[in-house]
């Protein structure tokens, strides 16, 4: 289903983005006469059908040429390529953060359910889920950056592993990473309230099998296929929380980068950026699909 994805989702893109109004016009300004937009449309082929357009990218695409840029006239593939390393910086990290803070926190609620643990856990999960990702960041620079100044509020101070680039990007991960924490929550005490009363459970502990050993090796394990597929399923959410996320922090990230390009109708940005993102969206799911098998191996002779 990879490349049946990829192509639906780019053509969607495609034909929106030319129906939200006419890039030439934009980059000259409203007092262009008439002439030079027709010139300027056929030097970049946007006389033609969109369809006739599509396929001319599409086959551009299959070759790696990921078009020109209609305002900076750059390459789109040498863009990304730029922007790309910052904004999984981003994604990744704040997944890493979710799943480091949301599983254990779905563990203990499990493991006392019901109880005042379990209360204020799923209360504190159920508080972020609830924030939006523009308002969260604005909050985290007003206290973190502007009251408290201990965390640049805007850019990239650097790579992850100086100081400077590791304070510059705390607020961003956190901005990104702490509202899915309720589903993953959720999900995890869910599943785990689901296996903890299993046989196979009772039996370990009946063995004398450590407490620790028989949550995580007995009742983790089985209880990770959702919580895994979750996690495929969020990338996309994480690639749109990143879009508003880079904005909110002046991030120069693709998201960024992507908020420009809808701005100035830059058609062949837009869809470079938009392919980027399913591809990575799709190889992440194709990953989770992997993963069934690793963590459960009846999977390979079901």
């Amino acid at each position: 289903m990879l490349v049946p994805t990829l192509i639906g989702v780019t053509a969607i893109v495609f034909s929106l983005m030319h129906v939200s109004g006419d890039p030439i016009r934009l980059l000259f300004g409203p007092n262009v006469s008439e002439e030079k937009v027709l010139e300027k449309r056929a030097e970049l082929g946007l006389d033609k059908p969109i369809y006739v357009q599509y396929w001319n990218w599409l086959s551009q695409v299959v070759q790696g040429n990921l078009g020109l840029s209609i305002h900076v006239q750059d390459r789109v593939g040498r863009l990304i390529l730029d922007r790309i390393g910052p904004t999984l910086e981003l994604t990744i990290l704040a997944l890493i953060l979710t799943v480091a803070i949301a599983i254990p926190a779905g563990i203990i609620s499990a493991m006392r359910p019901y109880t005042i643990i379990d209360n204020a856990s799923r209360f504190i999960a159920l508080f972020w889920v609830s924030m939006p990702y523009f308002w969260l960041g604005i909050m985290l620079m007003m206290v973190f950056g502007l009251r408290l100044r201990i965390l640049p509020i805007s850019g990239r101070g650097g790579p992850l592993w100086t100081l400077e680039g590791l304070k510059s990007a705390t607020l961003p991960i956190l901005t990104l990473g702490l509202p899915p924490i309720a589903l993953f929550t959720r999900l995890t005490r869910s599943a785990m309230l689901e296996v903890v009363n299993e046989e196979y459970i009772r039996t370990a502990r009946s063995k004398g099998v450590r407490e620790t050993t028989v949550v995580v090796h007995h009742g983790l394990r089985n209880a990770l296929l959702p919580v895994v597929t979750l996690l495929g399923l969020r990338l996309p959410w994480l690639f749109g929380g990143a879009v508003i996320t880079e904005t909110v922090f002046a991030w120069p990230g693709m998201g960024r980068l992507l908020v420009n390009a809808v701005m100035e109708r830059d058609y062949p940005v837009v869809q470079g950026i938009v392919l980027v993102i399913a591809l990575l969206t799709v190889l992440a799911n194709l990953v989770v699909d992997f993963a069934y098998v690793l963590i459960d191996p009846r999977i390979r002779y079901g």
